[in-house]
């Protein structure tokens, strides 16, 4: 499937999705935002995805809003409200995507680009990453989910200096402060990313896919609240098949084959 500024490949049970604005450093124009909700939803749809993969073309991964039609462009209040939403739509769809993301970041993820890739599960970046919330520099607040997910990941006290500094962090900085999961060579970004997108896919769908709204809820609920959704939860996952598999494969000294059932 392609869309005219996303590409998407998939395949043993992973979506690959591309930014493809590789002249503007995967900036997010109004095309791709709706292009990107277009592809989300799609995945959203294909019982065969069980991880997903977001990373962009040309060595970027996404320099964030296009600033070039910010400058050429007198936009109103409404205008920019609209577009914003537009953005937000792809955020939702990805932040709630039914499966494990993971944000895959070469080169520039600064601005809407950062926060797209906050929105992702996991973020595996290369030692060549740069990652910022500029939008500062330009006389704007954070958006697609910066003000919501940046304290999430690093702590309010970081995520104020992130945002009113506009400073740019490296990959290794950015592992330091806990922004991304793990940092890897250049060279090796995709391959090591990849590993760990069929790790994840191996693993049993409905159990994953059970914890991570689990995980993504329990920040907003009491401990007496998270112990009744596991017990609820757990409950449900013992009668499934993939339990059953999980056990016979302990006791068999195999790895185990999940099917999501």
């Amino acid at each position: 499937m392609s869309q005219s500024s996303v590409l998407v490949e998939t395949g043993d049970g992973i979506a690959v999705l591309t930014l493809n604005r590789p002249e503007a450093r995967n900036a997010l124009d109004l095309a791709m935002r709706r292009d990107l909700e277009v592809a989300l939803t799609a995945l959203e749809t294909d019982a065969s995805v069980r991880a997903l993969v977001v990373g962009g073309a040309g060595g970027h991964f996404c320099a964030g809003g296009d600033v070039k039609f910010m400058q050429a462009s007198r936009l109103t209040a409404a205008d920019g409200q609209a577009r914003v939403e537009a953005l937000n739509r792809v955020i939702l769809r990805l932040a709630r995507f039914r499966t494990p993301t993971i944000a895959m970041v070469d080169g520039a993820a600064v601005g809407a680009g950062m926060n797209l890739a906050l929105a992702c599960d996991l973020i595996v970046a290369s030692d060549r990453a740069r990652l910022g919330e500029v939008f500062a520099t330009i006389g704007l607040i954070p958006d697609g989910g910066g003000t919501y997910f940046l304290a999430r990941r690093v702590g309010l006290g970081r995520a104020k200096e992130l945002c009113f500094t506009a400073d740019i962090v490296d990959g290794a900085e950015a592992a330091r402060i806990g922004l991304v999961n793990r940092v890897v060579p250049a060279a090796e970004l995709r391959s090591e990313t990849m590993t760990l997108a069929r790790r994840i896919a191996a693993g049993p769908p409905r159990a994953l896919a059970t914890a991570k709204v689990l995980l993504d809820r329990g920040a907003h609920l009491d401990l007496e609240t998270c112990l009744g959704w596991e017990a609820v939860s757990q409950g449900l996952m013992l009668e499934t098949a993939d339990h059953r598999e999980g056990l016979t494969a302990f006791f068999e000294k195999r790895a185990p084959r999940f099917t999501g059932g």
